[in-house]
């Protein structure tokens, strides 16, 4: 392929060159051509490194760790391999703009994975102990049994109606704690157990 040179293509040429470039197939003045073209484009050096990081991750061994220095340095150990096949070439400045590049990216990913697993691990634990004591009910609690036939979308209709949210359950009865929101316990109990698939709704006794 040619390495055309204008200034109102300059982009889209960047980005039909960046395959050929990441896969060793461009000449030498295409690469550098492109070399000149990321340093002055941010919007292409982010496509670049996309690019790079892409082709580098479906490389890289399944089992990866998320240490950051022993990722990078597999990562940065690939892009010095050099193919016995190929003729060595001429050191250049394209080959620090990669390694660059695509150490940015890792240590990019690499935090947002860190991130996510710290996210994951905050919240409500997945478990409690037999001799863990349940959480205490809220004040005005009621708990509500509904028959095993009631759909979803009657209990979720019910529960907007009334005014109800639902903080526990359900338990391995089917029971569900529930609270109003705007209104008494005593007021709802009758509506309540006057409801359409509603098998059971009693208040809850709170222990203080």
């Amino acid at each position: 392929m040619e390495t055309t040179v204008n200034p109102g293509m300059d982009c889209p040429h960047a980005w039909e060159l960046m395959p050929w470039v990441l896969q060793d197939h461009a000449s030498d003045e295409q690469a550098a051509w492109l070399e000149m073209h990321l340093a002055g484009c941010a919007s292409c050096r982010a496509e670049f490194a996309q690019q790079s990081c892409l082709r580098l991750a479906l490389s890289l061994p399944p089992d990866l760790s998320l240490d950051a220095e022993v990722g990078l340095k597999r990562l940065l150990d690939r892009l010095d391999a050099s193919d016995p096949q190929k003729a060595p070439r001429q050191p250049s400045s394209r080959a620090w703009l990669v390694r660059a590049l695509a150490a940015a990216v890792l240590a990019q990913a690499i935090g947002l994975g860190v991130l996510g697993v710290r996210l994951a691990s905050v919240g409500d634990p997945a478990y409690r102990t037999l001799s863990e004591a349940p959480p205490a009910a809220p004040p005005g609690a009621i708990r509500v049994v509904p028959d095993a036939t009631m759909t979803l979308a009657d209990w979720n209709a019910l529960l907007h109606a009334l005014h109800l949210q639902v903080v526990q359950g359900p338990n391995s009865v089917g029971a569900y704690t529930i609270v109003p929101t705007d209104a008494a316990a005593t007021t709802l109990l009758p509506k309540l157990r006057a409801a359409p698939g509603i098998r059971l709704a009693e208040p809850v006794s709170v222990t203080p």
